[in-house]
């Protein structure tokens, strides 16, 4: 069968429709990027909250229109682990229902549905089994992939109270180091030259394997794979970060100076219930030693608004916390009541609009605080991965404190030409909101 695969959701989504390509093609299938001339038509999905679940469903049913073309609708992931059997009673636009534990499996089943001419009925194949990363070495990678994210677990082990990850990825199991390097090797020889490392707590890693925090060492090791020039971290528990962590970033070159620490809340009442073990003095402290080590370091943050039982006060004490950590990248979600989750019994809910509110303030003070951050950046000669050529001739790119997709573009032009995935030097010229302007030197 020809297959198409889409993705919605996080980069460990797209790091498993690579592996589920791979898995494919191993088992005799091919990957196209053209829908109209697929069998089948995969969708992997968004579970995580409640607007992400949305987006998945609305697109199951668009793509569901392809069924009367003959295609086999097959739908993955967070989604599928999450609610396999409401979707199998309640849409039977889908075909193939497989979980995110499950992508070994999908040759075989679209090789018994093409034996029987795409009439071997519906299947909900969920196992719910957690799997362990031995379908990682068939990862499909893109071709001449500039930047690539690596995955080194899966799962969680936090347990914070408004998150349904460790019900949908189980456990939290890390991968063997060698396993990292390797994989990170071979992007380096199709041209990768950033390698992003991703899990829900990238800081937990080699634990459960080794019986010790082990990214220190794991970084160390990735930073002698040839052809790589930057490794960045993404996501990061600030109570896991440890000064020797922060070592080996200040230390080993190719380690971007950009680190996503979500920290949620920085009211020790709001934290506490969310089972978090940062407090707002321990959140603070870490930031000072990472600022002392790396003066140029850019900071990511997420936070959660309307959390149950978050008053006035407690809100206040997250904006002034915002406006006094001036964090460099800074993204808000209002809360999102997730069944199955201990926060969803809480009392007392916050109100939607509250909640909207009271993100879109935060995020207001924070379009003031990125543009009084880029605008420091003026003048500096500053390392950009071209990432598009613009019709008008002038260039788009990032900066190594910057990731794919969720952080600032530097627009510059070049009197010479630049191929996608160079990386140059460019001088800041101007700076706005969330983007700077230069050009190369």
């Amino acid at each position: 069968m020809k297959v198409y695969i889409e993705t919605l959701g996080c980069p460990k989504n797209f790091n498993d429709s690579q592996v589920a390509a791979g898995l494919l093609e191993k088992g005799g299938h091919r990957i196209t990027n053209d829908i109209a001339s697929a069998d089948a038509v995969m969708l992997n999905t968004c579970g995580f909250i409640n607007d992400a679940k949305k987006e998945s469903i609305e697109r199951i049913l668009e793509l569901a229109e392809y069924r009367s073309e003959g295609k086999v609708l097959i739908v993955s992931g967070c989604l599928t682990e999450r609610y396999s059997e409401e979707l199998y009673k309640e849409m039977p636009e889908i075909d193939v229902i497989i979980g995110v534990n499950d992508y070994a499996r999908l040759p075989e089943i679209l090789s018994e549905i093409e034996e029987k001419s795409g009439k071997a009925g519906r299947r909900n194949s969920v196992s719910g089994i957690p799997c362990n990363f031995d379908a990682d070495a068939y990862r499909r990678f893109d071709d001449n992939p500039y930047t690539a994210t690596v995955k080194i677990a899966e799962g969680c082990d936090n347990r914070c109270t408004y998150c349904i990850i460790p019900a949908i990825r189980g456990k939290y199991r890390s991968k063997k180091q060698e396993d990292v390097v390797r994989e990170a090797a071979e992007l380096a020889k199709r041209g990768a030259k950033e390698i992003i490392l991703i899990a829900q707590d990238v800081t937990y890693y080699g634990m459960d394997l080794y019986g010790e925090l082990r990214l220190s060492k794991l970084l160390r090791e990735v930073c002698k794979v040839d052809g790589i020039e930057w490794v960045r971290l993404m996501y990061c528990y600030e109570d896991r970060i440890t000064d020797e962590l922060i070592k080996v970033m200040a230390s080993e070159p190719k380690i971007c100076h950009y680190i996503d620490i979500p920290i949620q809340h920085a009211s020790d009442s709001i934290l506490a219930s969310m089972k978090r073990r940062s407090t707002s003095a321990s959140i603070k402290k870490t930031i000072e030693k990472l600022r002392a080590a790396m003066p140029d370091i850019n900071i990511r943050t997420t936070l959660i608004t309307g959390f149950p039982g978050e008053k006035k006060a407690e809100f206040d004490e997250l904006l002034r916390f915002v406006e006094e950590m001036k964090f460099e990248r800074l993204g808000v979600f209002p809360y999102s009541k997730e069944e199955g989750t201990e926060a969803a019994e809480m009392k007392p809910q916050v109100r939607s609009d509250v909640k909207q509110r009271r993100a879109d303030r935060i995020m207001r003070r924070q379009v003031d605080i990125s543009l009084e951050c880029n605008r420091k950046k003026i003048g500096r000669v500053l390392d950009v991965l071209v990432e598009e050529i613009d019709e008008d001739g002038s260039y788009i790119g990032r900066t190594r404190y910057d990731a794919p997709e969720i952080d600032n573009s530097v627009i510059f032009t070049s009197d010479r030409k630049i191929n996608v995935g160079e990386i140059v030097n460019v001088e800041i010229t101007d700076a706005f909101d969330y983007d700077l302007v230069g050009r190369r030197k």
